[in-house]
This record gives C-alpha cells, structure tokens and sequence, in this order.
C-alpha cells in the first residue's frame, strides 16, 4: 500500500500538488505565521536530512517530458515519515487549504524506489483505489 499527501484539486498543469508543495508555497509567500515558519524550516530539513531525494539518484525522475506528471509517494510501511506530515497539515488546515490522504495498492508506473517511497507517474484513469 502506499499514501500520498495531496491538494483534492490539480493545478494548471493537471498536477495534485503534494503535502509539502503546498506548504512550500504559502511559506514562500510569506504567509506562515513565525511558529509555522520555524516547524516548515525545521520540518523540511529533517526530510532533506532522513528522505532519500529522487532526483539526486535520477535527475530524469521528475522530467516532465519523460515522466509527466511524476509524483511521490510513501510506502505505507514508512511511518516514521508519515506521522510527521501532521504538523505540515495543520498548517494547511489553518490556512484554509485542502489536503487529501489518497492511499492505493498500485498508484502508478513506478519510476523510482527506496526504502520509504516510490515515484510513479499516475495511471491515466488514477490510481488505483484502496479497495
């Protein structure tokens, strides 16, 4: 099984911006709060620091032309990494901005894997529902 994190909606690529995609985004414009900006700081370089990036292993991983509309997702099995996306949640919630858990046995055609995720570029019907 694995979960992703995601805006219910796409953006103007067709693109479910992630968990941290969002938060990323309110944080570069200046919208977090100081108690918010200090966990996305911290939050995000306890990542950078414990999450293999995909695209230091492959750089092709997230080409848009090769892999559109690539996108993470955690291996059910990586808790340790999913129970800290709460705070990043919390920070969306009281910002007014929605976030989905989406979970699947088969999210799409994988185009990278660790310990902790895979990216996969998503079927064109979606993934896969959690039955």
């Amino acid at each position: 099984m694995y979960v992703r994190f995601q805006s219910p909606e796409p953006n103007r690529r067709g693109v479910h911006p992630g968990v941290f995609g969002l938060v990323n985004r309110l944080g570069k414009e200046g919208r977090l709060s100081p108690r918010e900006e200090r966990f996305w700081r911290e939050g995000n370089a306890w990542y950078e620091a414990n999450v293999t990036d995909p695209s230091a292993v492959d750089p092709t991983v997230y080409d848009r032309e090769l892999n559109p509309g690539a996108a993470a997702w955690f291996k059910a099995s990586a808790s340790h990494l999913i129970d800290r996306v709460a705070g990043y949640l919390e920070i969306l919630d009281a910002h007014g901005e929605r976030c989905v858990r989406v979970e699947s046995p088969d999210p799409g055609r994988v185009v990278y894997e660790d310990d902790d995720q895979v990216v996969v570029v998503q079927h064109e019907d979606g993934p896969a529902p959690d039955r």
